[in-house]
This record gives C-alpha cells, sequence and structure tokens, in this order.
C-alpha cells in the first residue's frame, strides 16, 4: 500500500527586512492580477518600496501593525496577511496570496493562522476586514474562517462588505 504522500502547508512568517526582494519581487510580478480585485498600489509604492518597508517595520515595532508573508515548502513567498490598525484590542485584515498559488485554500489557512497569532501573541479580540461584492473568493475565504458581514461599504467607488470576527474561544 502506497502512502499519501502530503506537502507542508505554506507557513506564516513575521515580515523581516530580509524578506524585501522577495517581497518587491512578489508585489511586481502580480501586480496586474491584484488589481483585477483590488484598489493598485500605484507607482510610488514601487518607486519607494525600500522606505515603504522601513515604514512598515517601524509600525511593527511600535505594536500598531503585525505583518507576516506566507511562505510555501521551497520558501517561496507566495502571499500576505497584514493587521494594520491596532487599537483597544482590534486590528484590520488585509491579506494577498499570489495568482500561482491562489485556488490552493492558501489564503484559508492563513487567515486562520493570523486569527490565532492576533488571539494568542498580539492579544487581540476582534479583526475587521472588507471587500468588494465582486470579490467572491475573498469573501468565502473570510466566512470560513468565521467572519460575518456587518455593513456595506464602497471602495474605491465599488460595493463591498464589512466583516467583523470575535477572537474569543480562538486556540493556538
Amino acid at each position: 500500500m502506497l502512502a499519501c504522500m502530503t506537502k507542508p502547508s505554506p507557513v506564516l512568517e513575521r515580515l523581516r527586512v530580509e524578506h524585501a526582494e522577495a517581497l518587491l519581487v512578489f508585489e511586481r510580478e502580480n501586480r496586474a492580477y491584484f488589481s483585477r480585485t483590488i484598489p493598485d498600489r500605484g507607482d510610488a509604492y514601487f518607486a519607494e518600496f525600500a522606505a515603504q518597508l522601513q515604514a512598515r517595520l517601524a509600525e511593527q515595532e511600535a505594536g500598531t501593525c503585525h505583518f507576516h508573508v506566507v511562505v510555501d515548502q521551497d520558501g517561496e513567498l507566495i502571499g500576505r496577511v497584514n493587521l494594520v490598525d491596532v487599537e483597544d484590542g482590534c486590528a484590520e485584515l488585509g491579506y494577498r496570496i499570489g495568482e500561482r498559488a491562489a485556488g490552493r485554500g492558501v489564503a484559508t489557512a492563513a487567515v486562520g493562522d493570523v486569527c490565532r497569532l492576533a488571539a494568542a501573541e498580539y492579544g487581540l479580540s476582534a479583526l475587521t476586514a472588507m471587500t468588494t461584492l465582486d470579490n467572491p473568493a475573498s469573501r468565502t475565504v473570510l466566512e470560513h474562517n468565521g467572519f460575518t458581514a456587518v455593513g456595506d461599504i464602497h471602495i474605491d467607488g465599488r460595493p463591498g462588505l464589512r466583516y467583523r470576527r470575535p477572537l474569543d474561544g480562538i486556540r493556538a
């Protein structure tokens, strides 16, 4: 009988300066893909990437944000999951998974991992998130991770939903 071999799941790593080159490559390679469903970062993001990264790392050091990269079993950066605007036990969740890794459950797993980190390591009690109505994959990721739609919003003129996820009862 043959044993079923499965590849290890992608892992979440806290953003470090050592991720800079891979992160820039990831963002450039996926720019057109991301802009189909979320607002484009704009040319300034890429032109000022080093300064932007330093600013994000400073925010992380101050505890106002928690940035993560998603790395596959080969060590390739395939996504990001971020918690921003940490205040009063709550933060806003944002995530993006590269086109080559999309549709394989990576986003669902990474968001689940960051929910556990948010509760256990960062001491947060709730997360919020938002997505446009024309991004059903993102809505599915949120709903599979216990987020509930709590209101209508507009993101860059596109209709969307705001979500909330209490973190009580989450196990590490």
